[in-house]
């Protein structure tokens, strides 16, 4: 599931309060689930198995038992990395 608006090649627009939530497996997998914000009861635009290898953009990390939230705090973009593995995800400030 991504309803996400693409901006380019493997890239995605994020909601500038988009909530991230990174679930961590035991075999050491990952599970992004995306909410345009944490206020609202809406369900989640995507969900993405992948690993988050950073976050370059204004944000506030929650650890939770499972893994954490990471809470933007500005306009960003999903990006998969190239030439890495092709699950790994970036999310870069716009």
């Amino acid at each position: 599931m991504n309803k996400l608006a693409s901006t380019g090649d493997e890239q995605w627009r994020l909601a500038p309060h988009a909530h991230v939530i990174v679930y961590e497996a035991d075999d050491g997998g990952e599970l992004l689930t995306i909410y345009d914000c944490g206020a609202t009861q809406a369900p989640p635009r995507a969900q993405i198995v992948g690993h988050l290898v950073r976050i370059d953009a204004d944000y506030e990390r929650e650890p939770q038992p499972t893994g954490y939230v990471a809470s933007l705090r500005e306009p960003a973009e999903l990006v998969r990395q190239r030439g890495a593995e092709p699950d790994h995800y970036v999310i870069r400030a716009r």
